[in-house]
């Protein structure tokens, strides 16, 4: 099986949340606990974090969660995903999602896992032919993800190389789900 690292990118502000939403109870439990359970078929799991957001920090420790800290995270998530990987660049790849992506079935992660391990480059999830998250990148892009700058994650990666994409048809939509305020908190 191939040491796949499940990278939980939790470094955000919530600005339009209105409060840190990664906290938010969702189903009776944080928000940010879903997302990293979505994580749960990679081999390790790391949420990448603001250095100011110690609340944040202790529920995922409690949860048995590795944290690594970004001191960068103002300059966007770009950094956010470079400072994961580079802290990790002896795993064989790396699946990404934003931690406020709380409906991704681990049943997704494992797809995307497997496809990693069996030589994939690239691997996302589709539904109704849109791409949603997580994004599983092979080892070969680690210097690419490791120079990200700004709010644009992997979106130019994924661009430069969308011939080697391997697209998995799933039928959730959780794929696609991001909670930015407190009204989606409630509708999903």
């Amino acid at each position: 099986m191939a040491d796949i690292t499940g990278l939980l990118l939790a470094a955000g502000a919530s600005r339009r949340f209105g409060g840190n939403k990664l906290l938010a109870l969702y189903r009776q439990r944080p928000l940010v606990l879903h997302s990293a359970a979505a994580l749960s078929p990679c081999r390790r799991i790391i949420a990448v974090i603001r250095p100011d957001d110690l609340e944040l920090q202790q529920v995922l420790q409690t949860a048995g969660i590795e944290t690594l800290i970004n001191q960068h995270a103002e300059a966007g998530m770009g950094t956010t995903i470079g400072c994961g990987v580079g802290a990790t660049a002896d795993s064989d790849g790396w699946c990404i999602l934003a931690a406020d992506m709380p409906n991704v079935p681990a049943e997704i992660t494992a797809r995307i896992v497997t496809a990693l391990g069996d030589g994939a480059a690239l691997v996302a999830p589709f539904h109704a032919g849109k791409r949603g998250h997580p994004v599983g990148f092979a080892r070969n892009f680690a210097a690419a993800l490791q120079s990200l700058q700004g709010d644009q994650g992997a979106r130019s990666i994924l661009a430069k190389h969308a011939p080697d994409l391997v697209q998995l048809d799933t039928g959730s939509e959780g794929i696609f789900e991001d909670i930015d305020s407190p009204e989606q908190l409630v509708r999903y």
